[in-house]
């Protein structure tokens, strides 16, 4: 067996390595300089830049105080295992301590465990945790809580999300002492321990498991930096210092209790509303900031802007292939062909995103960088598709065949979300220039408008994830959504299936990289999706914020986090 300890296995180094040269292309990449002389000093982690005008003073870190954080929507639940939401995590990633964490360089590293081992089928790791951590509410952090943790996130009743996917390999867990756990694989898995690291499979008290029941997730305790205090529905988390934390990651500085006294989220979904109290001094810090205003936060001298491009998947638009006509590959090519995304992404984020070009974002593991700029907008083309497959356009200019109409049902989620509803509508005026009506519905019930009902043609989505195992969720035809139907494509592609299985288990990095580029290539001369753009989270903060971080997915962190006086 292979010992892992404070770091990392020589397997797990070489891995890490690759990572960081498939990164090294992205903004800020290399640069941590914290100096006020520097404008565009680098975040905590590698994924994008942050603009802090000299917010960070070099100074000592003062202690006391509360910083209010606003977020442009609600938390879903403040249960790890049953969210599905990045609003959601962006609050409990700091209630929550991981059993591992994805460092800054990309390597995974202790958290609640201290040192891991993996048998030699790869089917099985062993981990030494801490023995001096309790919960909020008192209860050790033992063998045991770990077990509880991923047999309740795997276990169908908890009805998790994003945590069950995660786990998707885990079979069982085995306590070998107080302070010894196995967790067991049904298959090698080379995502497993990267996937323990994200917040939905955050390690909570079984105590308040048990006693809260289905309310759990607005009675949230963890082992994390801060403590629950209430949650106010629609209006916000108020939470408190952890006076008794003392096991912070290597990922930031503070590996001991924050220095504010309270971190209250307030959720503030009207965009002026938002940044303007943030100018106004009302608030301290807000989230998602719009790219209108972007570039007059970076001129004032009493905000700064943070900006972190994530990993993962991008914002794309799947193209339900389980309908008529988008079964046929030319009707989905000229889809591809007619929707102008660059202009889409230069028309409503000015600059402030990047477009996208893969079914992964850049600085994710085995992103494939040759299809970058491989698709160019030819409406001509994608009319000639259409003319080939029997649609013929009437008076009106929609294209007809058989008596019916060409259209495209295209869902989006209710408020408007970075900007997606206006998504829509370019999407709806670029493909009538090719005869294709497009209704949008745009709706706050997405599970069960697309999940459950499977009533649309295209709908958008992406996901953060620093492997690229999470294309499996949204590519592989095995794969069910949250209501037990197909994947959000109706994907069934063997190749993809092939590439995406090979590179589940291939251990030789340089390899395992090689299928997830195939698998990309494959998606795109499917036209199976649409990509649009890779979000960046930015946070408009005060001058007084110094030292607010991010992981390596872009959520924030408040460790290090302080207030000038």
């Amino acid at each position: 067996m292979s010992r892992v300890k404070k770091n990392w296995s020589a397997s797990l180094l070489l891995l890490s390595l690759t990572l960081i040269l498939a990164i090294t292309g992205c903004s800020g990449a290399g640069n941590n300089s914290k100096s006020p002389e520097n404008k565009e000093a680098k975040a905590s982690n590698t994924t994008g830049t942050a603009t802090n005008k000299g917010a960070e003073d070099n100074g000592q870190p003062v202690s006391g105080g509360e910083l209010t954080f606003a977020l442009a929507g609600a938390p879903d639940t403040l249960d790890p295992h049953r969210n599905g939401w990045a609003t959601g995590a962006r609050v409990f990633r700091v209630i929550y301590d991981n059993l591992v964490v994805l460092d800054s360089d990309n390597t995974v590293k202790p958290w609640l465990a201290t040192e891991w081992t993996v048998s030699p089928d790869g089917k099985s790791y062993t981990f030494k945790l801490r023995n001096d951590v309790k919960f909020h509410d008192g209860t050790p952090l033992n063998a045991e809580a770990i077990k509880y943790n991923y047999d309740r996130a795997i276990n169908p009743e908890t009805k998790a999300i994003t945590a069950r996917s995660l786990l998707k390999y885990y079979e069982s867990a085995e306590v070998i002492d107080e302070y010894t756990v196995k967790l067991n694989l049904t298959t090698p898995s080379q995502a497993f321990l990267r996937n323990l690291t994200q917040p939905q499979v955050g390690i909570i008290s079984p105590t308040a498991a048990e006693k809260y029941g289905d309310q759990y997730g607005h009675n949230p305790v963890g082992t994390g930096p801060f403590k629950f205090v209430k949650w106010e529905e629609n209006v916000g988390v108020t939470l408190e210092r952890n006076d008794e934390y003392a096991w912070g990651p290597e990922l930031v500085a503070n590996h001991g209790k924050p220095y504010l006294d309270r971190l209250v989220f307030k959720v503030v979904p009207e965009e002026a509303t938002r940044i303007g109290s943030v100018q106004s001094g009302q608030l301290l810090a807000a989230d998602t900031v719009p790219p209108q205003n972007i570039a007059a936060l970076k001129n004032d001298k009493k905000t700064h802007i943070y900006q972190v491009n994530t990993e993962g998947l991008p914002f794309t638009l799947f193209i339900n292939q389980s309908n008529a006509p988008w079964n046929e590959l030319k009707a989905r090519q000229a889809l591809q062909l007619a929707i102008d995304v660059e202009k889409i992404v230069k028309t409503l984020y000015l600059g402030t995103y990047d477009q996208a070009w893969s079914s992964l974002t850049p600085g994710t593991f085995g992103y494939d960088a040759s299809l970058e700029n491989g698709i160019k907008p030819d409406v001509d083309k994608a009319n000639q598709l259409l003319d080939e497959l029997g649609w013929v356009k009437g008076s009106d200019g929609i294209r007809v065949k058989d008596g019916k109409r060409l259209a495209i049902r295209y869902v989006e989620g209710s408020p408007n979300r970075e900007k997606r509803q206006d998504i829509a509508s370019i999407v709806q005026q670029q493909l009538k220039q090719i005869g294709i009506e497009v209704n949008i519905n745009i709706t706050k019930d997405i599970k069960v408008v697309v999940f459950e009902n499977d009533d649309y043609d295209v709908y958008g989505n992406g996901q953060m994830n620093p492997d690229p195992e999470g294309l499996r969720t949204f590519y592989h035809s095995k794969t069910q959504n949250v209501a037990g139907k197909h994947n959000l494509g109706s994907i069934v592609n063997e190749n993809i299936d092939k590439f995406l299985d090979e590179g589940l288990v291939e251990t030789d990095p340089v390899k395992r990289a090689e299928f997830y580029k195939q698998a990309q290539q494959e998606i795109s001369k499917q036209a199976i999706i649409i990509p649009i753009y890779v979000f960046p989270y930015t946070v408009a903060a005060s001058s007084k914020v110094v030292d607010l971080k991010f992981d390596t997915l872009g959520y924030p962190l408040f460790n290090d986090l302080y207030l000038k006086p």
